[in-house]
């Protein structure tokens, strides 16, 4: 595995009959060890033991539909009430955090309209706000813990 640039993190991996796999506690399963999913996981990690996200308002790869297509949000985050408050897009450390990921991630938040958006490949980490009314976005200078994020002033 690469090295990322995030806190240290305590990850499950183990050999599988055909791959390596790691353990994902939000979904409570193993699951292919990808340069991507190394990511998320480790991402997955930070987000809870470091900035206080709890685990059962976490989903991996929530599934929804965007223009007929199915598309999947790395990670969504839910405020207690359920709503949706933040998506991170997670790609593997090799690929370069380009425009096109923050259109991805943009394209995506039409169906959410959350707040907050981060998009990551385990080196690089860009996370931004969204005021919806003004149609604008914010680049923050770090990734906001959970109680920022649910905070009904933000």
């Amino acid at each position: 595995m690469k090295p990322l640039k995030l806190p240290p993190c305590s990850l499950t991996i183990k050999d599988g009959p055909e791959n390596r796999l790691i353990f994902d506690p939000v979904r409570r399963k193993y699951v292919t060890l990808t340069p991507e999913e190394q990511v998320r996981q480790h991402f997955v990690c930070y987000l809870i033991e470091y900035l206080g996200y709890p685990p059962g308002l976490i989903s991996i790869e929530a599934s929804f539909r965007l223009h007929s297509m199915l598309r999947r949000a790395d990670i969504l985050v839910h405020d207690r009430a359920g709503d949706p408050v933040m998506i991170v897009e997670c790609k593997a450390p090799q690929v370069k955090i380009s425009q096109e990921v923050f259109d991805q991630i943009i394209n995506y938040n039409f169906n959410y309209g959350v707040r907050y958006l981060v998009v990551t490949n385990g080196i690089t980490h860009f996370a931004g706000r969204v005021d919806m009314d003004a149609h604008t976005f914010a680049l923050l200078d770090n990734i906001p813990d959970y109680v920022t994020i649910t905070s009904r002033q933000q």
